[in-house]
């Protein structure tokens, strides 16, 4: 009998989101396996280029496929414009997307963000300050401008592999609709939402969030 080649074993990849680093998935990798990408304005505090330069930065670190590309809150952005790009990346996962064009305003971004961060745990707020610290004000600032603007939702048109849009019920920063906008983009889009979760998903509900991922191995049936 013919012997049918073992597919690899699909990676995940996680972004981490804006001024925050590899600290904020720390929970969430040890329900799975996963490599942490950080980059200028996530983790690094160095100039920020374009997107694009960013999801070229990106794909130079991501390593062999298949990959399962995982952005969170701002990188959702750049992980939109890499997988794009790539035939290594054969998933997404964006987990609590921005910029919802809502927000792109100071004043509409700071309200429904201090809405959103008092629906979160209070013990978070050492970890994100160490991690804001790290990445620092001008980095973080200097991403905003340069992803604030883009539509996420074109980007997502050209993504052609399944992508999975998770947001918590108590997100303020990716509400309902703009969530379902994007799913509606994606040629491939579907929406979870977590029951009780705010934007910090990774940190917050780590197993929830580990399960969604799991979904997405094709291991157990040998393909999508």
């Amino acid at each position: 009998m013919p012997v049918t080649p073992r597919q690899p074993p699909v990676r995940f990849v996680l972004v981490p989101g804006l001024g925050l680093d590899e600290r904020s998935s720390r929970r969430l990798r040890t329900h799975l396996p996963a490599t942490v990408v950080p980059l200028p304005g996530m983790g690094l505090a160095a100039p920020v280029p374009s997107l694009e330069v960013l999801a070229d930065r990106l794909l130079e670190r991501m390593g062999e496929g298949p990959v399962v590309l995982v952005g969170h809150s701002q990188s959702c952005q750049v992980a939109a414009v890499a997988a794009a790009r790539d035939a290594r990346v054969v998933a997404v996962v964006l987990l609590g997307p921005t910029t919802d064009p809502r927000l792109r305003s100071r004043r509409g971004l700071v309200r429904h963000w201090l809405a959103t961060a008092f629906r979160e745990p209070w013990w978070q707020v050492p970890l994100i300050a160490a991690q804001w610290w790290r990445t620092g004000p001008r980095a973080m600032a200097a991403l905003w401008r340069v992803a604030a603007p883009d539509d996420t939702d074109r980007r997502l048109r050209d993504v052609r592999v399944p992508v999975t849009v998770v947001r918590g019920t108590r997100d303020r920063l990716c509400r309902h609709d703009w969530a379902a906008r994007l799913v509606a983009a994606a040629p491939r889009g579907r929406l979870t939402e977590l029951p009780g979760a705010a934007h910090m998903t990774p940190q917050t509900h780590p197993d929830a969030v580990a399960a969604v991922l799991r979904s997405l191995d094709p291991a157990p049936s040998g393909g999508w």
